[in-house]
């Protein structure tokens, strides 16, 4: 009797939990055939004023692989399978798998990591985007890191230090030392601050450089200035950004 009642507390529960999947499966599918047309119409990869710098060109070649081997694999199991409706499946499958990964590619091409004028743009496909203020910034640096994992979000930790690396292929080439202790919302993440920032560019050297002449420029100031900071001396970007602000973080927009 007990183990019944416990059964019916607990479906609610994860009735809920499905639905936030599904939700969020919908959310991140819609986002890549939104990349895809964007893509495919040459759409601004970012707003008037910035510098783009990829960080797709690891994987890409990979991603051009399991696209053609897929696309070669609709024609081969149409003259493999002698049921008709297994051949309707199998090729509706093929097509929606071969528009699915170019739809993949198309998100790491247009939504690229950002450098402007108030500050810098990381993203990752339409998983991650996070935007930081120079203010917010110590300094940028160029260094080759390979990773103990595959994951894309990867959080490293040490008696007085935390940092956040958001790979590609299990390698970063790029190190953004922060002011400040900085809660950076993250999918999968756990919410604690960072002192320190990793993510993958193609163009590392560019990217360092174009950083560094901003922070150059940068007059010294409070690295809160731009944000909101707890009481524990936390700050956490984008509290105080409008819509138009780099400091605010955003999922999934260009």
């Amino acid at each position: 009797m007990t183990q019944r009642r416990t059964t019916r507390r607990e479906f609610p529960k994860a009735l809920t939990t499905v639905w936030s999947l599904l939700r969020r499966a919908t959310v991140y599918e819609l986002g890549m055939w939104r990349s895809l047309f964007r893509w495919i119409l040459r759409r601004p990869t970012g707003p008037a004023g910035t510098v783009s710098f990829g960080y797709a060109g690891v994987v890409t070649p990979l991603l051009i692989v399991f696209i053609a081997v897929s696309a070669i694999e609709i024609p081969v199991l149409d003259l493999i399978l002698p049921w008709k409706i297994a051949r309707i499946i199998a090729a509706t499958l093929g097509v929606y798998g071969v528009f699915w990964m170019i739809g993949l590619l198309a998100s790491l091409r247009v939504h690229p990591h950002l450098v402007a004028a108030e500050g810098i743009r990381l993203r990752n496909g339409i998983s991650i985007d996070l935007a930081l203020p120079w203010t917010a910034i110590e300094t940028v640096r160029k260094r080759h890191r390979s990773l103990s994992s595959g994951r894309t979000v990867q959080v490293e930790r040490t008696d007085t230090r935390a940092v956040l690396n958001i790979g590609v292929s299990s390698q970063t080439t790029v190190d953004i030392l922060l002011r400040k202790p900085t809660v950076l919302p993250v999918p999968k993440g756990t919410g604690e601050p960072v002192h320190e920032l990793r993510v993958y560019v193609d163009d590392a050297d560019g990217f360092v450089t174009l950083a560094r002449r901003h922070l150059s420029a940068e007059p010294p100031g409070d690295a809160g200035a731009p944000t909101s900071e707890s009481r524990s001396g936390v700050v956490r970007p984008g509290s105080r950004a409008g819509a138009g602000d780099p400091a605010r973080s955003a999922t999934g927009r260009p």
